[in-house]
């Protein structure tokens, strides 16, 4: 059951990128982007992490906390981070828990074959823990850009 627009945003407690834990309710009072992402380093997932760090000093303006999640480990999750330089935290859904809780994890087709993975989405959270918004079968070009004006309209 995904999650819908006014809906309670589900708890999230998982490892960040330096392996700390991190609470989803310790971000109470504060607008939250939560985009998830199928795999670190591949193609989509970097254009779209580079988008949202092109765009980092923006998203301060709209005091809102750009969190990427998927379901990598935190050393692939650190060294997707400094590769490309993101000055936001990734955390890492390896069990799935948290993509499954939120919806996003879905069957997915590739040549034929059929299997589990993340279906790119991204939910922006308000100061109060409800979901605003919510874009799904996200493109990753451009995406950053919409989310921001999703979180301006919001003010």
């Amino acid at each position: 059951m995904a999650v819908k627009e006014g809906d309670k945003a589900p708890a999230l407690e998982l490892l960040t990128d330096e392996g700390a834990p991190f609470d989803l309710s310790s971000m109470k009072g504060r607008n939250v982007v939560l985009y998830w992402y199928p795999k670190a380093d591949t193609p989509g997932c970097t254009t779209e992490a580079c988008e949202f760090r092109d765009s980092f000093p923006d998203f301060g303006g709209v005091k809102a906390v750009v969190l990427g999640i998927s379901p990598d480990e935190p050393k692939a999750q650190a060294k997707f981070k400094k590769k490309y330089n993101l000055p936001f935290t990734l955390l890492c859904d390896v069990e799935h828990k948290a993509a499954e809780a939120y919806g996003v994890w879905v069957e997915k087709s590739m040549y034929g074959k059929k299997y589990m993975g993340v279906e790119r989405t991204t939910f922006v959270v308000g100061k109060d823990g409800r979901v605003k918004k919510v874009f799904s079968k996200v493109k990753p070009a451009g995406h950053a850009g919409q989310v921001l004006q999703a979180l301006r309209e919001m003010e």
